[in-house]
């Protein structure tokens, strides 16, 4: 039977094409949930259109969508920048230089997260607003310079008196290295996601917002509802209670819980209080 030869496939060949679908995959997965969808939706019927007047021979459309279609080229890097950092970043992570989080203990990991949650469990019961930012493998040094430097170890205490209504850093991101508090009252990204619901407010977006551009775990206390809710990878986990946040986090730091190690602190107010943590009154308003 003649005719064309049949292409033959190597092991390389596959091997190329299973690469490139990987990609184009990590590529999907990269803009899914993001403003590049309608982007390169609206290219597409560009190209779409193009191709049409050049079918019907319509020279002037034709004309006009090609040089239009030439200044989108130049103009995506810099519409797609957030995107292509992120891309970039990743390809970063797990490299060999060290980070603060990673030259931690099990031990004071487990320690950190659990001075974390106890600190936020007693803000939630009094609806006291906050947004503490961990900083993971991609380095926050610029969002660090916007606030005030503060450089303490991490406990309990320390975040309370930050985050309590009368103090001048409540107001703003705190954020975390390793085991340290290294700056209060940071400003973070605001998220521009359509998808984000309407009812959130500003620390909901600006959580999301520094999850969609680092690796940073961010958790909020709202202010109106005592609500605890974690951001990461763009993504927002409502409605979190104490024990479902240490969780989450010692699974996102990669490290294997264990029985929480109680605050000492805490534990002394336990004992006075019956085992009950006391709640911390709202300061009365002068009239």
């Amino acid at each position: 039977m003649n005719g064309l030869p049949l292409p033959r496939f190597q092991l390389m060949d596959i091997l190329d094409i299973l690469i490139v679908a990987f990609l184009l995959y990590q590529l999907l997965l990269l803009i899914k949930g993001t403003r590049a969808v309608q982007i390169i939706q609206g290219v597409a019927v560009l190209l779409l259109a193009l191709l049409s007047a050049h079918y019907f021979r319509l020279s002037t459309i034709n004309w006009l969508l090609h040089y239009a279609l030439m200044g989108i080229a130049v103009a995506l890097p810099i519409v797609f920048q957030p995107e292509l950092r992120r891309a970039l970043e990743q390809l970063g992570r797990g490299g060999v230089i060290s980070t603060a989080l990673s030259r931690l203990g099990r031990e004071a990991i487990t320690k950190l997260v659990d001075e974390i949650a106890w600190a936020l469990n007693i803000l939630a019961q009094t609806k006291t607003g906050a947004l503490v930012v961990l900083e993971r493998e991609t380095g926050l040094e610029e969002i660090v310079e916007t606030g005030t430097k503060v450089d303490g170890e991490v406990s309990a205490k320390l975040l309370l008196s930050i985050f309590m209504p009368t103090s001048p850093l409540h107001d703003g991101a705190v954020i975390i290295r390793g085991n340290k508090v290294m700056a209060a009252s940071c400003y973070l990204p605001l998220s521009d996601s359509p998808w984000i619901a309407k009812d959130l407010g500003t620390r909901h977006r600006a959580a999301i917002g520094i999850s969609e551009g680092t690796d940073a775990l961010a958790i909020i206390v709202s202010e109106e509802t005592g609500e605890i809710s974690l951001a990461q990878n763009g993504k927002l986990s409502q409605g979190l209670e104490s024990e479902d946040l240490k969780r989450m986090m010692m699974s996102l730091l990669s490290v294997t819980s264990r029985a929480p190690v109680t605050p000492s602190w805490v534990a002394k107010l336990g004992d006075k209080y019956g085992r009950r943590v006391p709640r911390i009154p709202k300061k009365k308003s002068q009239s």
